[in-house]
């Protein structure tokens, strides 16, 4: 469904009653009973299983598969899978420079990339109550997983062409593919970019910002928009260049404090985050993540422009009871404010 993102933006930060948007989506494959082995090879189980999510949690969007080893796969990555887990790129493809110069940049359609937008049409079509968001990885975390991502940290000192070389064919691919989820229906992107989260400031935005900035100045218009996440633990620092990519929503995960965060973040651009995925939706309590849930809520309270969310991606197996009890919590925290 077709909306104007730049107006939902608008209307989402000046709502006083804002619907949580936790990174869900895997969770889905409890309620489809089916493994993430088979949710990733089909088209029809990934769009049923965002419906499924959507049917049965009240958010602000429907976010796909954050699954960061498509784009890798694309490029001739080798990749492990599991029943129960999210794929991971196993080992590097690009050794030296003659790799890099070498690297052809794949179709969009290789690999399992044509399953995700086919399935990103599927949903759009059918949840409509709210915008629904592919996901992608973002340049410099890609060409981690190429590089491989101790290596990738080494090299932007070592041998920072070799880098820039790698990503401006990163950034293609991921540019092309988030046409083509744009074409099939998608109404943004998440943009997940962790690995620059570990970088310096002055790394971060010569090896990832500048390069996300340009992927988002060819992408976002009104009727598309990128929500940026980074869960390192050096976003804070990072600010300034992650604001000037452009996105208007900034996600973060749960190594930082998301209230000294929202004193960083400009009063027009919406931030989001950071209950722990791991320690409480995967392997907390209701009791915990109510806690956890609100002490985020009250800290952020004085800004208009905070969105509740999970700190990361939701682990595929985390219980269902726990996903509630984040969803009831921000209902309480609102009842009463």
């Amino acid at each position: 469904m077709k909306r104007n993102m730049k107006q939902w933006v608008e209307e989402l930060k000046n709502a006083p009653v804002k619907k949580p948007m936790p990174v869900l989506s895997f969770p889905g494959i409890q309620l489809m009973g089916v493994t993430v082995r088979e949710l990733i090879a089909s088209s029809d189980l990934q769009a049923q299983c965002m419906k499924a999510v959507a049917d049965r949690t009240d958010t602000g969007i429907a976010v796909s598969f954050m699954d960061l080893s498509v784009e890798a796969e694309c490029f001739g990555s080798t990749i492990r899978y599991s029943d129960d887990e999210v794929p991971t790129v196993v080992g590097a493809i690009i050794k030296d420079e003659d790799d890099a110069a070498a690297l052809k940049v794949p179709a969009v359609g290789s690999g399992r990339s044509g399953i995700c937008v086919e399935a990103i049409g599927k949903a759009a079509e059918l949840i409509t109550d709210r915008p629904v968001f592919a996901g992608v990885i973002g340049p410099f975390s890609l060409a981690g997983r190429l590089l491989d991502v101790s290596e990738a940290m080494i090299y932007c000192y070592d041998d920072p062409d070799m880098v820039h070389v790698v990503l401006e064919k990163t950034s293609e691919f991921i540019t092309n593919y988030c046409k083509a989820f744009k074409a099939a229906g998608a109404n943004g992107v998440v943009m997940a970019e962790p690995l620059a989260g570990l970088l310096s400031p002055a790394l971060a935005e010569e090896f990832s910002a500048e390069y996300v900035k340009k992927i988002i100045n060819v992408i976002q218009d009104d009727t598309f928009t990128v929500l940026y996440h980074n869960c390192g633990n050096c976003t804070i620092q990072q600010i300034e260049s992650i604001v000037a990519t452009g996105s208007p929503i900034l996600h973060f995960g749960n190594a930082i404090d998301m209230k000294e965060m929202m004193s960083h973040i400009p009063s027009e651009v919406i931030a989001a985050g950071n209950v722990d995925p791991s320690s409480q939706f995967r392997n907390g309590t209701p009791e915990s993540i109510r806690e956890a849930t609100l002490k985020v809520l009250e800290d952020c309270s004085d800004y208009k422009n905070f969105v509740i969310s999970s700190g990361c991606d939701i682990p595929p197996m985390s219980k269902w009871e726990n996903i509630d009890a984040f969803l009831a919590a921000v209902d309480e925290y609102y009842a009463r404010t």
